[in-house]
């Protein structure tokens, strides 16, 4: 069974958060998990961006690397924050440029009621957005198991 180092980088909004959701949907290969759905999953790191604009993004890259992480998950609080997270773009560009390691956007499904306000708000209108929810996405049911 092949197996897959990953790093999770939480938003700084939500830095004291215990990673529950993430690694609930990690076990259950829910989310933007579901990738590895017949894959043994690592998770190599574990740690905030620092804040806006990422100024722990290159450090922590560079640590989870020593570790040997193949993908980076930007947590799904990235994409459901109040305003998401203006710099995702930017920052998997860099990723991959200089670190060659493959971006995913999300780790839990999306909860039902950040769903509903962002739906509401139109937030996830752009191509870039559309794309980077697309993992986390799930059905109405999921999703309120993530409330």
């Amino acid at each position: 069974m092949e197996k897959v180092k990953v790093g999770i980088i939480i938003c700084d909004r939500y830095a004291n958060c215990a990673g529950g959701k993430c690694f609930r949907s990690l076990a259950n290969r829910e989310g933007a998990f579901a990738r590895y759905k017949n894959m043994e999953v690592e998770v190599a790191g574990y740690t905030t961006c620092g804040g806006c604009p990422g100024g722990n993004i290159e450090y922590a890259i560079i640590e989870m690397k020593k570790n040997g992480i193949t993908h980076v998950h930007f947590a799904t609080g990235f994409l459901v924050g109040y305003p998401p997270c203006p710099y995702m773009e930017y920052f998997e560009k860099f990723i991959k440029n200089k670190f060659g390691v493959e971006v995913v956007f999300g780790t839990h499904p999306i909860p039902e009621k950040y769903f509903i306000t962002h739906q509401a708000l139109d937030t996830w209108n752009t191509p870039f957005l559309k794309r980077a929810i697309s993992e986390t996405l799930n059905d109405q049911q999921t999703r309120l198991n993530y409330d």
